[in-house]
């Protein structure tokens, strides 16, 4: 149970608690205005400021993000499992990182602590442990259940949202997180039940990489397995191609040696076969030439002149018949000298075929040897490539498992929710002693709240994303109705963890909790806490608002004997800290 909330600025109005009922006010003065409000008087503080004690961020708290209560130490005192005196409590918003302790209690090794005088320092974290293994029970590895979130179910808070719905405690939680957590209290499989959050998660995780395979740039990074097994195919052929060659692979003496002998036939041979085009070319002119150098046919010229009466005399024919022996001669000697060019390019021709042969044998053994290995440089290079080949199969087969995964957890994730649901509803079966003491707990609240004639149950079932915690009461839709629901809902899992040592003895609830809610309910209710507090050895703490209060008086309530001091006021000084300060973290 809670004993004090206090702190060592004098301003601070510390706040006494007792066993059962405890009903923290607040109040109007005799001088406040129409524009005052009892919602700056501190009373949701009060819960923020037991959260930050119990090991909440300093992050989500006014103490840790408030300039004006970062320098206060703020202490708890409350009762502690296995101790005779309560446990005193110590964090401040400026060193939010550490809390102090009035006595060790961790159970951890002494020199994993820090030691401040009498106190016990010991990180956040630590603290964190310790509320899970002595508050709920919580031994050794409990991944789906967290002690934090099991505290807010019992002491749920404003600025969470965490009234806006009986089986959430802030207003995005997922509803396997919520569900494995209210598993614990109600004393399920709640292990069994936790595997809803590993089966989430995965879905999550494939839903994103679906997305990223439709993305038309990271689709390409994680492919599909039709395009993936085309790809590995082909660079399987080049792998084994490459490894075919390297081990077919020898390395040839001189080997540049030979390759440079090589590329000089292969130049020289080229230069034969132009030279033969050339001198191929010249032989067919001289050849054309011989053909056209006869001796020109003169017989016709004296029957010529003798026709036209011109009779050519001895001396003239004398000079013709030099002249034509001139001709002659110079005939046969052009005929001669082209005959010996023809012989010439003949014999280059030939000598030039002989060459070419000679060099393509040279070439052909060349070759041979070259083709059956080469230079170290060339292996070395031909086994890198090898090596890059098979580095980019290994990716492609990477993808391509990846993609394959994807492409069956799909179904892989259907049958795993289906599994999972079936061993959770057979884990109802088996519990249905825990069960009906949950629905017959909440149905007796409720029904002390609106009469017996009003049904009200728990509907649990197991679903296919979460365990389904449902509870329900027989009326409308109301703000008011909720509110009550989340009121029966939690004190039946305050109960429950209580009686069973699952949970401690304390529950806690706003008066943002009875906002909307029908006076002749809010005196109901605040009397069931009182009752079943006292039954049960348990507390209960609520602020209110004195007009709420005095509405449920007026319906047979009697508060006095739970209003526990200070009574906070709407005034500068009348509040839980005894000044004002801006929310948004200036003083």
């Amino acid at each position: 149970m809670l004993r004090r909330l206090s702190a060592d600025d004098a301003r601070f109005k510390t706040v006494e608690f007792l066993p059962g009922l405890n009903l923290l006010v607040a109040d109007t003065t005799s001088s406040s205005a129409e524009t005052d409000s009892r919602n700056s008087a501190g009373k949701s503080s009060v819960i923020e400021l037991v959260h930050f004690l119990l090991g909440a961020k300093s992050s989500k708290t006014p103490a840790g993000t408030n300039k004006a209560l970062r320098p206060i130490t703020f202490s708890l005192s409350l009762d502690w499992p296995g101790q005779d005196s309560p446990l005193e409590v110590r964090r401040r918003g400026d060193n939010p990182t550490v809390v102090s302790l009035s006595r060790d209690v961790t159970g951890v090794p002494a020199d994993t602590l820090f030691t401040d005088g009498q106190d016990i320092e010991l990180s956040v974290e630590q603290w964190n442990r310790v509320i899970e293994r002595d508050l709920f029970g919580l031994e050794g590895d409990h991944s789906g259940v967290s002690g934090r979130t099991l505290l807010s179910f019992l002491v749920r808070r404003v600025s969470a949202h965490g009234f806006n719905e009986p089986t959430r405690t802030f207003s995005r939680q997922a509803a396997a997180e919520a569900s494995s957590n209210l598993s614990y209290l109600l004393g399920l499989d709640w292990q069994l039940v936790s595997g809803y959050q590993e089966l989430n998660a995965r879905k999550a995780t494939r839903d994103q990489l679906r997305k990223a395979v439709n993305d038309p740039v990271w689709g390409r990074i994680v492919g599909s397995t039709a395009d993936l097994r085309g790809q590995i195919t082909l660079a399987e052929a080049q792998v084994e191609r490459l490894r075919a060659q390297v081990a077919a692979f020898q390395v040839v003496p001189e080997y540049e040696r030979l390759k440079e002998r090589a590329d000089q036939v292969s130049r020289r041979i080229k230069q034969l076969a132009q030279d033969d085009v050339i001198d191929q070319h010249n032989l067919e002119e001289l050849r054309g030439a011989v053909t056209e150098t006869t001796d020109v046919e003169v017989s016709y010229l004296e029957p010529a002149y003798r026709e036209l009466g011109v009779i050519l005399n001895d001396q003239v024919r004398r000079r013709f018949e030099d002249v034509k022996a001139f001709h002659h001669s110079v005939v046969r000697n052009r005929r001669r000298f082209l005959e010996e060019e023809i012989q010439e390019l003949t014999d280059r021709l030939a000598a030039r075929r002989q060459e070419r042969a000679d060099l393509g044998e040279d070439q052909a053994r060349l070759l041979r040897e070259l083709a059956d290995g080469g230079a170290l440089e060339a292996l070395t290079a031909l086994q890198t490539a090898l090596g890059r080949e098979e580095a980019a199969l290994g990716a492609l087969r990477h993808r391509f498992d990846a993609a394959q995964a994807l492409e069956t957890s799909s179904r892989q994730i259907t049958a795993k929710s289906v599994e999972l649901q079936q061993a959770v509803d057979l884990d109802l079966r088996e519990r249905r002693q825990q069960t009906d003491e949950a629905i017959l707990l909440f149905s007796q609240y409720a029904q002390r709240l609106y009469g017996e004639g009003r049904e009200a149950y728990l509907a649990i079932e197991a679903g296919r994303t979460s365990l389904s915690i449902t509870p329900r009461i027989d009326a409308d839709d109301s703000r008011g109705i909720n509110n009550m629901v989340i009121f029966c809902f939690d004190l039946t899992l305050a109960v429950l963890a209580h009686r069973h040592e699952r949970g401690p003895d304390f529950l806690i609830h706003d008066s943002h909790l009875y906002d909307g809610v029908d006076e002749r309910q809010v005196a109901r209710a605040l009397a069931l806490a009182a009752e079943v507090t006292e039954e049960e050895h348990m507390q209960y703490i609520v602020t209110l608002n004195t007009d709420t209060l005095s509405t449920a008086a007026q319906r047979g309530f009697n508060p006095e004997p739970h209003i526990r001091s200070p009574r906070l006021t709407d005034d500068e000084e009348g509040g839980l800290f005894g000044f004002r300060f801006k929310a948004t973290g200036k003083a």
